[in-house]
């Protein structure tokens, strides 16, 4: 099968090496010259000691992804609808492969591209899989979720399923598009209270809360609940909100050790999906009048640039209701 892969960087590059081994014919498209004639030398800055397949080709033109029926989005969320716009979507099937909200329209990547073009075929690609791991071809299993072409979902599995990469197939676009997102959020609150030195008992806390928080405003939305109890929902909130190679989790980490938000992500130095997301999904739940107090925080801190002391407090002094209250 033909791929074109929507942007070049760290996890695109992982995903259209993963099929390129696999057999695909694989293209993938970047603005940043260094990346694009990095991965036609059969490498890439970002992910250094890894060999690409010397099938993988990249290229500065968007005209070139013209010629491949399945296009795959690896880019930062608020910059989908600005390239996509610049695509011809009629007859094309479009992959989902980030995970954000769009900052102002709340809408998830999937909405956008319907938006964009209402008969494209649209599908998410999520789940634990963090592209170094990726790249170098560690077992994952992932979710592809599809809204309405069963048909194409399952063509599609067998041509990105592996033995080493693992695809299940969902119905719940919704649900497996917004565990991808929201899991962004609850990671930063884990590494903040990494960074403060809280302990495991405080992070296990904060993920199994911040899973009924992504469920309940899942629910709200949507979504299924079960879609929030595997691989695209807890699956990776345990990955993103525990690992040193999330840069979600390392974001609230050096929040939690001192650094502004401005000093964070420099030090970075990559995009943090989290940080708009926690700003879109702040002014959702107050549109939809959901309960979300980990959200809240992370919005307060991160956004409003609040004092953590004060904002923990204002948390731990909250009177705790029934566990599952949805």
């Amino acid at each position: 099968m033909r791929f074109a892969v929507i942007g070049g960087g760290r996890w695109g590059t992982a995903l259209g090496t993963h099929l390129a081994r696999t057999g695909n014919d694989v293209l993938i498209y970047d603005i940043n010259e260094t990346a694009v004639e990095r991965i036609n030398e059969g490498s890439h800055p970002y992910l250094r000691g890894i060999e690409l397949p010397e099938g993988l080709k990249a290229t500065l033109s968007l005209e070139d992804v013209h010629e491949f029926e399945n296009l795959i989005c690896a880019l930062p969320t608020q910059t989908v609808r600005g390239v996509f716009s610049r695509i011809e979507l009629k007859g094309r099937r479009v992959i989902n492969a980030s995970k954000g909200l769009e900052l102002g329209t709340f809408k998830r990547v999937s909405q956008i591209i319907r938006e964009i073009e209402p008969e494209c075929k649209v599908f998410a690609l999520s789940g634990p899989s963090f592209a170094e791991e990726v790249s170098r071809g560690l077992p994952t299993a992932v979710v592809l979720a599809y809204e309405k072409d069963e048909e194409g979902a399952y063509e599609l599995q067998r041509a990105i399923n592996s033995e080493n990469f693992r695809v299940y197939v969902n119905p719940d676009i919704v649900g497996v598009e917004l565990g991808g997102a929201l899991k962004n959020v609850i990671a930063i609150a884990c590494g903040i209270s990494d960074g403060l030195g809280f302990g495991y008992n405080a992070r296990a806390a904060l993920i199994t809360r911040g899973l009924v928080e992504m469920t309940r405003i899942g629910l709200r939305l949507g979504a299924k609940r079960e879609t929030f109890f595997g691989l695209s929902g807890a699956g990776d909130l345990i990955l993103t909100a525990t690992s040193d190679l999330s840069r979600n989790r390392t974001f609230g980490l050096l929040l939690g050790e001192g650094l502004s938000s401005e000093e964070a992500l420099e030090k970075i130095g990559q995009v943090v999906e989290g940080v708009k997301t926690v700003e879109a999904l702040k002014e959702l739940t107050d549109r939809e009048n959901i309960y979300a107090p980990i959200t809240e925080a992370v919005y307060r801190v991160v956004i409003l640039r609040e004092e953590i002391d004060a904002v923990l407090r204002e948390m731990l002094l909250r009177s705790p209701g029934e566990e599952f209250s949805l």
